[in-house]
């Protein structure tokens, strides 16, 4: 199969279709169809900013757009940073905005998880709203707030599989600085080519998206 060279890093495309094929076999691709609209709990300022910094560079890199609220939702990005997943019951109103909220926090508890993401969606398939939580344990505590906040933006602006990054980051180190992987940050860009559609569940979607890689190298 052919692969493009993308910075000294060939893709694929079944590389890029197992990157939305979610563990039960099924190929799901979404972005966002609306501004984005990001709000961060649980850090203090300097920390806020990194993350909203890193918000507004993917969505640049993306061409998709942020807005300063959503008219439906306010905000419709949320990323909560705390110690302990029983925080997450004492949210006022979350238990409206994430169905289930308890017996979901009894899993991550027992699980031991230290992340989890949860996304709403548009009568088209496109991405809502998301909701980011991130546990901040001993493992979490110890990655630096830039390349932490660039990675949970990064595996927000699309709906990746639930495998996706599970063997490898979707970031790298370059010398000293840590940044997006030459061939995500493409596929983020083809990802969000105006002509291609908000979601599909069609996984000849991936050759679209190996196509646009090839005519941006």
């Amino acid at each position: 199969m052919a692969a493009t060279q993308c910075r000294g890093l060939r893709v694929t495309p079944e590389d890029i279709q197992t990157l939305f094929t979610r563990e039960c076999g099924e190929f799901l691709f979404a972005r966002w169809g609306r501004p984005i609209v990001p709000i961060v709990f649980g850090v203090q300022d300097g920390t806020l900013a990194t993350v909203k910094g890193a918000f507004e560079a993917v969505v640049t890199l993306a061409g998709h757009k942020m807005a300063e609220t959503d008219p439906e939702l306010g905000a419709n990005c949320m990323v909560f940073f705390f110690r302990d997943w029983k925080e997450l019951l004492e949210v006022p109103d979350l238990d409206r905005l994430i169905p289930d909220l308890a017996p979901l926090v009894d899993r991550l508890v027992a699980a031991d998880a230290n992340q989890y993401r949860v996304f709403r969606f548009e009568e088209d398939g496109a991405i809502r709203a998301a909701f980011v939580f991130l546990r901040m344990d001993n493992e979490l505590s110890q990655v630096p707030a830039e390349t932490l906040a660039l990675s949970q933006v990064v595996q927000t602006i699309l709906l990746w599989s639930d495998t996706a990054f599970r063997a490898q980051s979707p970031l790298a180190v370059a010398g000293e600085t840590t940044v997006l992987r030459p061939d995500v940050a493409a596929l983020i860009r083809a990802a969000y080519d105006p002509v291609l559609p908000g979601a599909t569940q069609d996984s000849a979607h991936a050759l679209r998206l190996f196509a646009r890689l090839q005519a941006s190298h």
